[in-house]
């Protein structure tokens, strides 16, 4: 997963029936749950759902939606969007049901169940102040009901019973004719209704993990298929204006999975990759949350429509890379946590600065390895991240913030994962390349570990730490004991200096919401409900040559009206702006409106960054070219 966060303290279906069933264990695992879904009878926003479990030969049943999913680290409380959840006996009578908590059902007499029903609300609509009390799952973990789209997060629609977690699945998901779907599981053919006006497509899982680990969408969808080497890539994109279209951004995600690719080598066999991008209009009922989340071959990305095409393209190499290498980590190599996850009261690994960190490394670092983006832009980028882990908690111990990271104070420290979790990867690449003389990487690290495990052999979450290490070299243990396991902060500049680079004040590129760094140009004034330029802005040479001020009101960005309430929305799409936009921003100074209606020209601002020496020794050149071009 990948999200963006805050920007600043502003918001820090086959149908049975009849009394003839197989008699089967509910142990057994033989027999398919068959469930359904019905988009063309969606009733108040709500989607029917019809789950026939088979026989139980207990009295009683307990059948839960997830209150966390793979992928997230944060309680998702599916269970809330349920409304009128009853089970049916074989002759057509209610059974007793009591609620046992938010996300779980207990049936009684469940010998005589025949199935089960209930209505389900999405998520995307209740993202504000006024929706559903508690937390809320983080939108690409969502699902949205709308008559031109369906994100079907299937974990959102779909329970288990705590004893048929092994059972095969079956679906079927009934739609109006006109809609394009597409699907991560495997059709396994489609009836159409009578009538022509509806289609039901049927799908198969193995397992309950197959069902929330294979995402599909609905509706209005445009759609571009695609081969990269040896892998189809599937990317259907919804966006509501039509302002934005999957041709559009085609090669941008062709020319990065291309080098994704060459960069893993062998490790990578998965025949098909699904990209699922829905593009929120901003609106109240729209959803919020901007990022990823991984599956194992595939990604929900959620982004804000009003972004400009290059903003649009560089926001997909950023996040869509990251999910796509999750491929290596966590599902080529995980523990037993991860393997065997507990959806309702789950256990965590210790290992986060892997399943995350490693894999945002990778998505660095694999694009100036494979020529994307030259040196400087690499250098920038991680002194981005060193900053920015400064302003977290640099001093806590990455193994028990992650096996704790829904509890405080470690969940509000999570977003570290993707800054000091990906400069932990930098470290141990460099350690592993010196040790090696540059023969070994990180990369060949997780290849290692990928062909001792793979996506259906756990690690010991305890053990993992000594293996890498035995596997290793004594530095790379001691590194983890003191730096991973410890609380110790990284000194980077011993790393840095193993590759010959030196510190040095220079004007770098920036974005037009940063003054270098993580150096942010705006401040907000909450009780007056005002967002202002800050002194950071005239670091800005973009907002500097436009003659802003401290102190100057934003009003309005491109036509909206800019409140505490969406501030996180509209500033994320400025994150997205590139040279050449078109943009019109209106200000207060001091009573008076200015308006500043302009091309964006380039970025920069004075800042520390990274530059190499041009004294370092041979040795030094040599790993560095080792660490950033193989």
């Amino acid at each position: 997963m990948k999200k963006y966060i805050a920007l600043f303290g502003l918001s820090v279906i086959l149908f049975a029936c009849g009394s003839v069933k197989p008699k089967v264990n509910d142990l057994a695992v033989s027999n398919p749950i068959e469930t359904s879904l019905n988009l063309s009878d969606v009733t108040n926003d709500k989607v029917p759902v019809t789950v026939n479990p088979g026989r139980f030969t207990t009295e009683t049943a307990i059948y839960r939606l997830p209150r966390v999913v793979q992928g997230t680290y944060s309680v998702s409380d599916f269970g809330k969007y349920v409304d009128d959840f009853k089970a049916l006996g074989y002759d057509g009578s209610e059974l007793e049901v009591s609620k046992i908590d938010v996300n779980s059902w207990s049936i009684q007499n469940a010998t005589q169940l025949d199935k089960i029903e209930y209505y389900v609300n999405d998520t995307y609509d209740i993202e504000t102040s006024g929706g559903i009390q508690g937390e809320q799952p983080f939108s690409p973990a969502g699902t949205n009901i709308e008559p031109e789209n369906y994100v079907l997060n299937l974990h959102g629609f779909i329970g288990y019973f705590d004893s048929l977690k092994k059972n095969q699945y079956t679906l079927d998901v009934t739609a109006p004719a006109d809609f394009v779907r597409t699907s991560a599981l495997e059709s396994k053919g489609t009836v159409t209704s009578e009538d022509g006006q509806s289609i039901t497509s049927s799908y198969y899982a193995p397992r309950y993990f197959d069902i929330t680990d294979n995402p599909m969408m609905y509706g209005n969808l445009d759609v571009e298929e695609f081969m990269v080497g040896d892998i189809k890539i599937v990317l259907s994109l919804y966006s509501p204006s039509n302002q934005h279209t999957a041709s559009s951004l085609k090669e941008t995600v062709y020319k990065m999975m291309e080098a994704q690719k060459a960069y893993l080598g062998d490790i990578n066999s998965t025949p098909r990759y699904d990209i699922y991008v829905y593009l929120s209009r901003g609106d109240e009922t729209s959803p919020k949350g901007f990022g990823a989340l991984e599956h194992h071959t595939s990604t929900v990305v959620v982004f804000p429509e009003d972004s400009s095409l290059e903003g649009l393209k560089a926001q997909m190499i950023d996040v869509v890379a990251h999910e796509f290498f999750h491929i290596v980590t966590p599902l080529s190599v995980h523990s037993e946590d991860v393997h065997y996850f507990d959806y309702n009261q789950p256990t965590f690994s210790k290992h986060l600065w892997m399943y995350e960190g490693v894999t945002e490394y990778f998505a660095q670092h694999f694009q100036v390895y494979e020529g994307l983006i030259d040196n400087n832009q690499f250098f920038n980028t991680t002194m981005q991240k060193i900053a920015t882990s400064k302003n977290l908690d640099d001093a806590m111990s990455f193994t028990i913030m992650s096996e704790n990271v829904l509890d405080e104070p470690y969940a509000s420290n999570y977003y570290n994962v993707y800054m000091k979790g990906a400069l932990i990867g930098m470290c141990i690449d460099i350690l592993m390349r010196k040790e090696s003389n540059g023969q070994r990487s990180m990369l060949s690290l997780m290849k290692e570990l990928s062909n001792k495990y793979g996506k259906n052999k756990p690690f010991e979450d305890d053990n993992i730490i000594a293996e890498i290490t035995s596997m290793t070299y004594p530095s790379i243990g001691e590194f983890f004991k003191t730096h991973v396991e410890g609380d110790v902060p990284i000194n980077y500049d011993e790393f840095f200096e193993m590759v010959g680079l030196i510190y040095g004040n220079s004007e770098v590129p920036t974005n037009y919401i940063f003054a270098g760094g993580q150096n942010i140009i705006f401040d907000a004034d909450p009780q007056k409900g005002e967002i202002f330029f800050s002194e950071m802005a005239l670091k800005n040479s973009f907002w500097a040559s436009q003659g802003v001020q401290v102190g100057d009101v934003i009003k309005k960005v491109n036509g909206k009206d800019l409140t505490l309430m969406n501030a996180q929305q509209i500033i994320t799409g400025m994150f997205g702006w590139q040279e050449g936009q078109e943009i019109d921003v209106e200000l207060n100074r001091k009573g008076e409106t200015v308006s500043i209606k302009t091309k964006l020209t380039k970025a920069t601002a004075e800042s520390e960054s990274l530059i190499e020496d041009e004294n370092a020794s041979e040795d030094k050149v040599a790993l560095r070219n080792a660490w950033l071009k193989g």
